[in-house]
């Protein structure tokens, strides 16, 4: 410091010769975390969007389980098979896999008027 005044030209020239230093602390790696960082919470963000973009409306299941068989039963016999058998998943989830082990036997599975009587022993 010195004693005497400076002037106002010297004070700003001064002042534009202040800069920081070239490695700042923590240096690259400082640098390298915090771009993991952003990046990281960026993707988090990225994905929560796409999640709450890509989840499906749950259909209205006000309807009762006689309008829904009613509906299937203009299904052809492999679709209907499939509808009855996620009916019955959802309204006895038991008995569904009490049958899910004879799905997949070679002498073609459940049988649809088995799965049908299963599903109105629900109504």
């Amino acid at each position: 410091m010195t004693d005497r005044a400076l002037s106002e030209a010297a004070m700003l020239t001064s002042l534009r010769d202040i800069r920081l230093p070239a490695e700042a602390t923590g240096g690259m790696g400082a640098d390298l975390a915090a771009t993991v960082a952003l990046a990281g919470c960026a993707a988090l963000l990225i994905a929560t969007a796409l999640r709450l973009l890509s989840l499906r409306k749950r259909s209205d299941t006000s309807d009762t389980l006689a309008d829904q068989l009613a509906r299937l039963s203009a299904l052809p016999e492999a679709d209907k098979r499939v509808a009855l058998l996620h009916v019955l998943r959802a309204h006895a989830p038991e008995r569904y896999r009490a049958l899910r082990g004879a799905l997949y036997q070679p002498t073609g599975g459940v049988a649809t008027t088995t799965l049908k009587a299963e599903v109105k022993r629900l109504v």
